[in-house]
């Protein structure tokens, strides 16, 4: 199952809205069949195992890391095709909470006189597929928020001077961690200023993830590397109903994706930017800030992980704060985050928070 649970790691990012699964069969000891959700969210891993076991998945065990499916979508269902395939046994690691499955699979399996195992690993197939179960059960995608901030907080000097404080292997790990997302997520603010491509780079030839910008007012330039590349690499647009509608037809025209959002205050509500990113197929977002939109999700409770860069210089007062301001008068307002790891990347700090 550890196995498997790696192999469905490959497809993390890829394979939204369906989940990214590892599957392997083994007869005799011996590993015969290996699989994982192909790019796209199909075909899935336990198809691509079976097609590698041919005849000798029959009699033999599979490990799926979910539950497998048991709704006909553009493929058959899984389930019966482990059935067919003459599997004996099924280990799984944990059930699908989708009411198109939740039980489902594990019914065809036993149904048809296949031993059923669940339960296996299933703490951290549950950590795995989090942005599904979320989209599932709450509409909106699992979220990381990414901070690469000085020793004091800061994200830029007083004078707006930001490149860089941290260093190249941290930017090279910001890089990766796009990749294993559906999304890449920043502010109005941030688009303007900073004029980002939010691509995976440094990695040769990979799949991009969508380039997501929250900005009521649609106010973003229309000669920035994200226009410009709107049509190669997608742009999703979350702005506010009452954007101006030469705008949304001039981002549409570029090529971009626009999702109009309700408001907040004189914000955009970031549960129903979030609910809006969920319908439209995403399962795990990684926001980059700004200070802004950072301070939004976290006031609202829609933070999953906090990953923070910590670099060994300061700023001081004057310079920028990575969030924006929350409002708090007391420490027990504040939201906790539980430390899930700490590790050195290059001269600089990578430690990683899970919301409680």
């Amino acid at each position: 199952m550890s196995l498997a649970l790696s192999l469905g790691r490959r497809g993390m990012g890829h394979t939204a809205p369906n989940p990214a699964v590892g599957c392997v069969i083994v007869k005799d000891s011996r590993i015969v069949g290996r699989g994982w959700t192909q790019p796209g969210g199909r075909p899935h891993a336990e198809t691509e195992a079976l097609a590698q076991a041919g005849d000798a998945a029959r009699g033999a065990t599979a490990y799926v890391t979910l539950e497998p499916c048991a709704h006909h979508g553009q493929t058959p269902p899984c389930a019966n095709a482990l059935v067919d395939a003459g599997i004996a046994r099924v280990v799984i690691a944990t059930q699908d909470s989708d009411a198109r499955v939740d039980g489902a699979g594990m019914a065809i399996l036993r149904d048809a006189g296949i031993d059923v195992t669940t339960g296996i690993c299933e703490a951290q197939a549950q950590t795995d597929h989090v942005g599904f179960f979320l989209r599932t059960e709450q509409g909106r995608p699992f979220v990381t928020l990414k901070l690469a901030s000085s020793f004091d907080g800061r994200i830029a000097t007083g004078t707006g001077e930001s490149k860089w404080i941290t260093g190249p292997q941290a930017r090279r790990h910001v890089h990766a961690t796009r990749g294993r997302h559906d999304a890449v997520m920043i502010g109005g603010g941030t688009a303007r200023h900073d004029d980002p491509s939010l691509t995976v780079r440094g990695f040769g030839s990979v799949a991009q993830p969508a380039r997501v910008v929250v900005s009521r007012r649609l106010d973003l330039p229309l000669m920035s590397t994200l226009a410009r590349t709107a049509k190669e690499i997608p742009v999703i647009l979350c702005h506010g109903r009452d954007a101006d509608p030469m705008l949304q037809d001039t981002w549409r025209d570029l090529g971009a994706t626009l999702l109009p959002c309700g408001a907040s205050g004189s914000q955009l509500d970031p549960r129903d930017v979030l609910q809006q990113l969920g319908s439209h197929g995403f399962t795990r977002v990684f926001c980059e800030g700004g200070g802004a939109l950072a301070a939004s999700l976290i006031e609202a409770d829609l933070v999953d992980e906090l990953v923070g860069f910590t670099a060994g210089l300061v700023i001081g007062a004057e310079g920028l704060p990575n969030i924006g301001a929350l409002g708090l008068e007391a420490l027990a307002a504040a939201q906790r985050y539980v430390l899930k790891s700490v590790s050195r990347v290059g001269d600089d700090v990578c430690h990683k928070w899970a919301r409680v």
